[in-house]
């Protein structure tokens, strides 16, 4: 990579008064810090070199009132281009430009501008036209600059006009959102008044249920009938017997009554021979010998025998 020091010396040995002629040094980038150490070099030629690009801190000469980029191989020109606010002389002859950067509208003070042979848009030509004489290149840097100017007008217009609309779609979700919390807002208050309306019907219905029960005791003492201190109360009337068992009353006396007749008639009287009495008898020899062999009832019939 060739730069203006291996090929010419030291930058100061070039410089000529205020004229720094850079020309046919094979240049393939510009020697930035060494230009930026030279401000009395206010016209510089850097034509017939391989340029392709000029570096961003290119635009830091400001100093620059003529510059000659003839017949490099630019492609675009940095986006700040327009901070060399003094250039006057601008040659951009035979590159391979297509378009110029917005802040071209910033070189008030360009009175001179040559673009030819560039692959200019379309739109971006027809603006600039021939540059054939000093008539034409003034002609050319006025209504470039003009065409700039308006590019840079619409697309700030372009710029207002999409924070207006960013602006617009702030407000909106802004508004959103507002609503959202507003209406979360009455939700809550929504929750919370029908939370204390159940909690004061629970209070109520509790309070209620309270006031019940404290009526009931007097209700009930109210209802008691009065009596006498010391009185029972009287029993209940005792169940009526059924007519079956009162029937039953009156037979069971008499059929105890016939079985221990026909045992005394069996045993004592002279029909104890008979087969019925015979049986009877056997009957009643072996419940009585049952019986005497509990001890209680041999006492009793003891007892009842020694009477």
């Amino acid at each position: 990579m060739t730069k203006a020091g291996s090929k010419g010396g030291n930058l100061r040995d070039k410089l000529d008064g205020n004229e720094l002629d850079l020309s046919l040094s094979d240049l393939n980038e510009v020697p930035v810090k060494e230009l930026a150490a030279l401000p009395k070099a206010t016209i510089l030629d850097l034509s017939c070199n391989k340029l392709s690009s000029l570096p961003s801190d290119f635009c830091g000469l400001t100093h620059l009132v003529k510059l000659d980029l003839s017949k490099n191989k630019l492609q675009q020109l940095p986006a700040d281009f327009g901070r060399l606010v003094n250039l006057q002389h601008l040659d951009l002859l035979n590159n391979r430009l297509v378009t110029l950067p917005v802040s071209f509208a910033q070189l008030k003070n360009l009175k001179w501008l040559d673009l030819k042979d560039n692959p200019l848009d379309p739109v971006l030509a027809k603006v600039a036209g021939d540059c054939l004489d000093e008539k034409q290149c003034k002609q050319c840097a006025n209504k470039v600059l003009q065409h700039m100017k308006a590019v840079q007008a619409d697309q700030e217009r372009e710029r207002q006009r999409r924070l207006e609309v960013e602006r617009e779609a702030e407000k909106k979700r802004e508004a959103k959102q507002r609503a959202k919390e507003a209406q979360e807002r009455e939700l809550r208050k929504r929750e919370k008044a029908e939370e204390k309306e159940r909690r004061r019907k629970e209070y109520d219905a509790l309070k209620a249920s309270k006031r019940e029960q404290e009526k009931k005791p007097k209700k009930e003492a109210n209802q008691a009938p009065k009596s006498k201190s010391g009185s029972r109360p009287r029993k209940p009337p005792p169940r009526k017997h059924t007519r079956s068992w009162a029937v039953l009353k009156l037979l069971l006396p008499l059929l105890l009554l016939c079985v221990a007749g026909g045992v005394v008639a069996c045993r004592v009287t002279a029909l104890q021979q008979q087969p019925l009495c015979t049986s009877v008898n056997t009957i009643y020899d072996n419940a009585v010998q049952g019986l005497r062999r509990h001890e209680i009832l041999q006492w009793v019939l003891q007892t009842d025998s020694q009477q």
